[in-house]
């Protein structure tokens, strides 16, 4: 992956560590993947992963921990309250963010239903860069309203802009003057998961946060991939080039009243979350219900180990030497692709390659899934699993009601520290092939679907018989 380096004389960004152990991949044939698809209802999350040979499907908890975490993990206090574990992680948290109280969780989706348990109620509004899948979830389920107001460039996957995450401040100060009410708080995801990992720049967080401010409204950051959103500021926004990731990421917390975070992502760890709150009567409603549903507010949910290898990881990922390679890793492989002419979201962000599966497969309308239908032609040519951001995760409303999403895409997110360059080579290898015989692909349509989080077990079947003509 050639770019610069630490040394000037050389370019090739090498893997910032050394594999101590290794876990076997099981090859599969065609003919397995096809009945192993088809058994599954033509869903990648229905796949047993003992059938999966490159595994994006997402990065969270799907890492690799290292020696230190796992070195951490024989330190672990399980005392069911007030354990040296909880010291740890919540000194690593308050460290990183400088936020008042901080309750751990299992993960990221129970913080999100804590904080929209004790502050939300019907009707109220939620305003975000966009919303991801869990957190729009559960805004919904309490019979609140949750509103996307990315930038317009968010909406052009081929249009470049350094910070494409950024919220459009504009439409939230016009939102806040005609509905103040009804906005208990507003989110703002870093990096922007569900528009394509873009991240957000400083000067955006500082605009939003004065803006509500000026209106009375708590900020929340949902902060999962808050070190990858960090070394992008670094890298490109003018006056923190000589900043480290760390001082960047406090400067970023600064700026807000609380945070969700699924630690699995940049808390290194392959379990995890917590939510981070500064105000005291919003806190304690929060801690009473995280007693209700995740345990103790010092362990929530979590055992010891795990709290100890988060308290390591929440520093790990700000290492720079590791942020580079992760970045470089994603960047190298959207050069890949554009350069055989796959559309993507550009520019690449943090964690993941987003392929705009609407334009590659232009053929497919909306109504028969065109990006699930891509994941799953991904698999069954090559073994890739991926997972789709579109009409399947976002198309059905709250009334029941469908629409088509903005846009049609299928994410290949990067587990942390797992794979190296030569599964990336094969992976381009995969995207290309399927590039190439674009025009043979096929729709989908659902044959069964819960009513919420559809994605997650919704069983489908090709439109014509066979996903591929």
């Amino acid at each position: 992956m050639a770019r610069s380096s630490v040394d000037p004389q050389f370019h090739t960004i090498i893997e910032p560590f050394r594999i101590k152990s290794v876990e076997p991949i099981r090859f599969t044939t065609a003919a397995e993947r096809e009945r192993a698809l088809e058994a599954a209802g033509y869903n990648p999350f229905n796949l047993h992963a003992d059938d999966v040979l490159i595994d994006l499907l997402t990065d969270s908890g799907t890492g690799a921990m290292s020696s230190e975490q796992w070195a951490a993990m024989m330190r672990g206090d399980e005392s069911y309250a007030g354990s040296r574990s909880f010291d740890r992680f919540e000194a690593a948290v308050k460290g990183i963010t400088g936020l008042k109280h901080i309750f751990p969780t299992h993960q990221g989706r129970a913080a999100e239903r804590i904080l929209c348990g004790a502050a939300l109620e019907p009707k109220d509004i939620v305003p975000s860069n966009t919303h991801f899948d869990t957190t729009r979830a559960n805004i919904e389920a309490v019979g609140a309203v949750a509103v996307d107001l990315p930038l317009p460039e968010a909406r052009h996957p081929e249009v470049l802009h350094p910070f494409k995450g950024n919220m459009d401040v504009d439409a939230l100060r016009l939102l806040l003057e005609e509905d103040r009410d009804r906005v208990p708080f507003v989110m703002l995801t870093v990096t922007n998961n569900s528009g394509g990992g873009q991240p957000v720049s400083m000067e955006n967080v500082r605009a939003v946060s004065a803006l509500c401010r000026r209106f009375g409204v708590p900020l929340m950051l949902d902060c999962c991939r808050y070190a990858e959103n960090a070394y992008f500021i670094k890298l490109r926004e003018p006056g923190y080039q000589d900043k480290s990731p760390r001082e960047i990421a406090q400067e970023m917390f600064g700026y807000v009243d609380g945070a969700t975070m699924s630690a699995k992502k940049d808390g290194m760890a392959n379990i995890g979350g917590f939510l981070a709150l500064n105000d005291d009567e919003l806190a304690q409603r929060a801690r009473n219900l995280l007693i209700l549903g995740e345990g103790f507010p010092t362990y929530g949910g979590l055992a010891g180990y795990d709290l100890d290898a988060l308290a390591v990881g929440f520093g790990e990922a700000l290492e720079e030497p590791y942020l580079r390679y992760r970045l470089r890793s994603i960047e190298y492989l959207g050069e890949r692709l554009l350069a055989a002419d796959i559309p993507i979201i550009q520019p690449t962000g943090g964690h993941a390659v987003y392929l705009d599966a609407g334009k590659l497969l232009s053929h497919i309308p909306a109504s028969q899934y065109p990006a699930w239908a891509l994941s799953c032609v991904l698999y069954l040519v090559g073994g890739v699993r991926s997972v789709e951001i579109g009409s399947v995760m976002f198309g059905r409303q709250p009334d029941g009601s469908e629409k088509a999403a903005p846009l049609e895409l299928v994410r290949l997110a990067f587990p942390r520290r797992t794979y190296t360059q030569s599964h990336v080579d094969y992976l381009a290898e995969v995207l290309l092939h399927v590039g190439a015989m674009r025009d043979r692909v096929r729709g989908v349509r659902i044959v069964e679907a819960p009513p919420v989080l559809r994605h997650f077990s919704a069983r489908f079947e090709p439109v014509d018989g066979a996903l591929i003509g």
